[in-house]
């Protein structure tokens, strides 16, 4: 990923206020209730709202980003709350997870630049256990007329990293589909989620 992506996202995360808030998502909170806690993994997690949520539940969390300033708030948030991340910088082919590491992989507004979201996509899955499950929530294509309403909604302008259902399909071709929606949300998180906006919702079981 190139220096200025990377600089966005320290810009953002390097702040006070969390950006997307300190409370968990609320797709994501309802999902984790529904499973026994195991190993899980959080992609392109920020100021580790998410992950400091699946721990307190009991979960073995490891979490990465390409942002320094993310990792270390998401640090500090689990300081505060007593649990523990295991936390890496950089981008995903430079990390060692292992094939079927993880029981549980959750993909929360994880937008990556439009020429390798779907190569991401294919590796977490590699890391995924057989009978494991994805979480998946994030912007739909159709967010962009979101955006153009109201732009406290966030979320990428550009269309080709926001998500379709057949895109999720295509991605995560091997899984038994629990649950894959397109559908409007009203979002409260942070600075920068604030509004209806338009989302794929998707959790599936790894065959």
């Amino acid at each position: 990923m190139s220096d200025i992506w990377t600089d966005r996202w320290n810009d953002r995360y390097s702040k006070e206020e969390y950006a997307y808030g300190e409370q968990p998502n609320d797709y994501l909170q309802q999902q984790l209730q529904k499973l026994e806690p195991g190993a899980i993994l959080f992609p392109a997690e920020g100021e580790g709202r998410n992950a400091v949520f699946a721990a307190k539940r009991g979960w073995n969390v490891s979490a990465f980003d390409i942002s320094t300033e993310g990792r270390n708030k998401a640090i500090r948030l689990a300081e505060i709350n007593k649990v523990t991340l295991d936390y890496q910088v950089g981008e995903l082919q430079s990390l060692k997870y292992s094939i079927g590491q993880f029981d549980a992989v959750a993909l929360i507004y994880a937008h990556f630049p439009a020429d390798i979201k779907s190569l991401y996509h294919k590796t977490v899955s590699t890391y995924l256990r057989a009978g494991g499950m994805i979480i998946f929530e994030a912007f739909s294509k159709r967010h962009l007329d979101y955006i153009a309403k109201n732009e406290k909604v966030g979320g990428p302008k550009e269309v080709e990293m926001l998500f379709s259902i057949e895109e999720i399909k295509s991605d995560f071709i091997n899984y038994e589909v629990i649950e894959l929606i397109e559908t409007e949300v009203e979002l409260n998180e942070g600075l920068f989620h604030n509004g209806k906006g338009s989302v794929i919702r998707f959790v599936g079981r790894k065959r």
